[in-house]
């Protein structure tokens, strides 16, 4: 079942990881997963330029190394960029060794590609092990998220996706998309109205 709103009750229980910022702020932090693809996190990058928003994208370091110069254009536009793994791993089927390698690779491609470090990790489906999340956290902010649009879900319907994450956004909320092939069609239907109320509900976009 997709849990488009994380339960305070999860949160508690995994304070040392980062699930919203602060409340009393009109700010929203969108933020990207999976990226940088040709086709989408173009498409991306042009809807926020068009509303002068701002956005965090967590990239998988083999698409920085497919699509470099695109990457660098997320940066160009003003955007902030995060680790999401080289080969976007599931931590809780991977040995750690390995898991932290293929962070410390995305790590180095982000920075013979980008010429940036970044101190953001999102592990891939929000999965990873306490050992793992220990290790990681000695050198990156772990970001979660409170509002997932589901956007990845080919089942669910990219009205209630919308429906969806407008209703669980709220000052300082995460929000979660993906620029990949696969929610391309969902979010080029999605992610133009959510921006929309954004902007109409006096939200301003923050970077993580």
């Amino acid at each position: 079942m997709l849990i488009h709103h994380v339960p305070s009750i999860i949160s508690s229980l995994l304070p040392q990881l980062i699930w919203n910022k602060d409340r009393q702020e009109r700010k929203v932090y969108l933020t990207f997963d999976d990226g940088p693809v040709p086709g989408v996190t173009d498409y991306v990058l042009e809807m926020l330029d068009k509303r002068k928003m701002k956005a965090t994208f967590f990239m998988v370091g083999d698409n920085i190394r497919k699509n470099p110069m695109l990457a660098k254009e997320v940066l160009t536009c003003g955007h902030k960029v995060g680790n999401h793994t080289y080969h976007h791993l599931n931590g809780f089927q991977t040995k750690e060794a390995v898991y932290l390698q293929d962070i410390e690779k995305c790590q180095e491609t982000i920075g013979e590609h980008l010429g940036v470090f970044t101190d953001l990790f999102r592990p891939p489906y929000g999965r990873m092990t306490r050992n793992q999340h220990k290790k990681v956290n000695s050198t990156h902010q772990v970001i979660m998220w409170d509002v997932l649009s589901g956007d990845f879900d080919l089942n669910q319907p990219a009205e209630k996706c919308l429906q969806k994450t407008i209703k669980y956004t709220k000052n300082g909320s995460i929000v979660v998309f993906h620029d990949q092939v696969k929610t391309k069609g969902i979010l080029k239907r999605v992610l133009n109205p959510y921006l929309d109320f954004v902007s109409d509900n006096g939200f301003e976009t923050g970077l993580l």
